[in-house]
């Protein structure tokens, strides 16, 4: 009777086999599948139905997983060993950034390879995470003193560098991701209410070298009616979007704020407000259940790691994807200030989206490349 079964069942269970030997997590495949399906289907919406950005959209988001498949065959021990080099080569390229980089609106975040053009900044939120899990892996947790002050080094060097091109958005996301690895590592609430403190002294020094338009960003944070048709233009009008979305939603192509005009930057940074406004309450809330099922399948992979390097990265990864989504949607909804921090897998973006996924395949690879542990 057994071998009947066996007979029926062996295509099916040998194809999930071979499947699953490529190291690939299904359940965060799925999630990653579903928010991406949503992203293409909100960014045409959000273009004026434009097939042109839809397909350069679904390009880089193939380049993404393919990036992503491969860094899910790559061992962590790998990982563990190409992390210094990584951040390294990091650091030299935002380096030559400030010397040779690209200036447009204003900053000055690229560098052109011909007719490549990159920014070193997002390969340092990979780096910075890799390489704080690695220092602190086979050191005592939590880490001594002089562990967290050169910790604190490597995590504030680059977070200079990238907030001086300026690029704000992206030096809270590299500070973020290196703190958040320090804090699983055991970081004593004593550091962290010092740098608190810290960060407090030093508010009136940053202020005064803020540019023009990051201070009327906070200012505008903190009273959107200062400057309606000004600075606080952006936030008004996403709030406009989201509040007539209702509950249940205009419905797909049907919302108007971005349409005629009234919504800048509708594909990038604020396409929540496109989604919001189609989709209402119930779709906000349908990829906000995906996102979090995604941060929660990150944080289980990161209790599954098999030594502290893999904790502290998968751990790191999934709660820095989850500031990511918190900055976006606070933004729009006037919770924070505008920082330019895009929606993840959704705005539209080449560079942000392939190292998120690049992220995704690291969680994979310590998932899917567990020992099996004898006593």
């Amino acid at each position: 009777m057994s071998a009947v079964i066996d007979s029926h069942e062996t295509p099916r269970v040998s194809w999930l086999r071979r499947f699953l030997r490529r190291h690939v997590d299904l359940w965060l495949l799925g999630l990653l599948t579903l928010v991406c399906v949503i992203g293409l289907f909100t960014l045409y919406s959000a273009a004026d139905q434009s097939i042109d950005i839809v397909v350069n959209q679904a390009q880089r988001l193939a380049l993404g997983i393919v990036i992503m498949l491969t860094l899910a065959q790559t061992p962590p021990e790998f990982l563990h060993r190409a992390a210094p080099w990584l951040y390294g080569v990091t650091l030299v390229l935002l380096i030559t950034v400030l010397v040779l980089g690209h200036h447009s609106k204003g900053a000055q975040r690229w560098l052109e390879l011909g007719s490549f053009r990159f920014q070193p900044s997002e390969l340092m939120k990979l780096g910075m995470p890799l390489a704080i899990a690695a220092f602190l892996h086979g050191r005592s947790l939590p880490p001594s003193p002089l562990a967290t002050l050169a910790a604190l080094g490597l995590v504030l060097g680059p977070t200079a560098l990238i907030a001086v091109q300026p690029d704000l958005g992206t030096a809270v996301l590299v500070l973020v991701a290196g703190l958040l690895t320090l804090y699983f590592g055991g970081l004593r609430w004593r550091w962290i209410l010092i740098s608190l403190a810290a960060a407090a002294t030093a508010a009136p020094i940053l202020w005064f070298n803020l540019h023009d338009y990051q201070k009327a960003r906070l200012l505008t944070f903190l009273n959107p009616a200062l400057d309606p048709l000004g600075a606080g233009y952006h936030i008004t009008q996403s709030k406009i979007a989201i509040g007539s979305g209702g509950f249940w939603g205009k419905g797909w192509l049907m919302g108007t704020q971005a349409k005629l005009d009234f919504l800048p930057e509708a594909h990038t940074d604020f396409i929540f407000s496109v989604y919001g406004e189609e989709m209402g309450m119930i779709g906000a809330l349908v990829l906000l259940t995906l996102y979090v099922c995604i941060v929660g399948r990150g944080m289980v992979i990161a209790m599954r790691g098999q030594d502290s390097f893999q904790r502290l990265l998968a751990s790191s990864l999934s709660m820095t994807f989850m500031v990511y989504v918190f900055i976006n949607i606070g933004m729009v909804i006037g919770l924070l200030p505008v920082v330019g921090v895009p929606l993840p897998l959704v705005s539209y973006g080449g560079t942000s989206m392939v190292s998120l996924l690049a992220g995704f395949g690291m969680l994979m690879s310590i998932h899917t490349h567990r020992k099996l542990l004898v006593n």
